[in-house]
């Protein structure tokens, strides 16, 4: 099987709400074209969620000890989908059919579950936060293991403009593999996939 496959890059409350130490600055105005890409490529999508590790080890320790407010656990809503997405969450296919979110300690959500549902041959659009970690470790992880990636430029956002910016030129020299790609881009590919009426 083999599938494009939109997948969501941590729309969490950690990143999204008001005075949190990780708060994307521009979270808010991606939180509507995230929105329209779910909703259009449903039931293809999978949101991930990044979630602390229970007993960090290696370099996670000395990164939890400059952020020890997020050693909290998988069910700490901290680590939840933002409300504004959430209906949308639970709607989706998931990893198993059921809507679940793909939560892994690392910044890069490639892995099994994610392959699994690509399939060999399958291409995987990237939304999310933020550019500068957690999507471009995704990116790369996955175009190493011979996936095409649509990175949507106006649905993800990152620390700050600079970084953001920063991140998708380096995404965009790893082309034709990962090519970052418009909301009008994304979108048709979905209008192709259509059958005609």
């Amino acid at each position: 099987m083999s599938t494009t496959q939109l997948v969501v890059i941590d729309m969490q409350n950690v990143f999204g709400a008001d005075g949190s130490q990780w708060q994307a600055p521009r979270f808010g105005e991606i939180v509507e074209p995230v929105r329209e890409l779910a909703e259009a490529f449903a039931p293809n999508v999978v949101f991930t969620r990044f979630i602390s590790a229970p007993q960090p080890t290696g370099a996670w320790v000395p990164y939890y000890q400059d952020w020890p407010f997020a050693l909290q656990p998988a069910s700490h809503p901290m680590w939840d989908v933002v409300p504004e997405l959430a209906d949308v969450a639970g709607r989706v296919r998931g990893v198993d059919g059921q809507g679940e979110t793909v939560d892994k300690p690392t910044f890069s959500k490639w892995g099994p579950e994610l392959a699994g549902l690509l399939g060999p041959e399958g291409r995987m659009v990237l939304v999310g936060v933020s550019t500068d970690c957690c999507v471009i470790s995704t990116a790369l992880a996955a175009a190493d293991a011979g996936v095409e990636v649509l990175v949507v430029a106006e649905a993800c956002t990152g620390v700050d403009d600079p970084s953001h910016q920063a991140a998708l030129h380096v995404m965009g020299l790893y082309g034709p593999i990962i090519k970052v790609v418009s909301m009008s881009d994304a979108l048709a590919l979905v209008a192709d996939a259509e059958p005609a009426a």
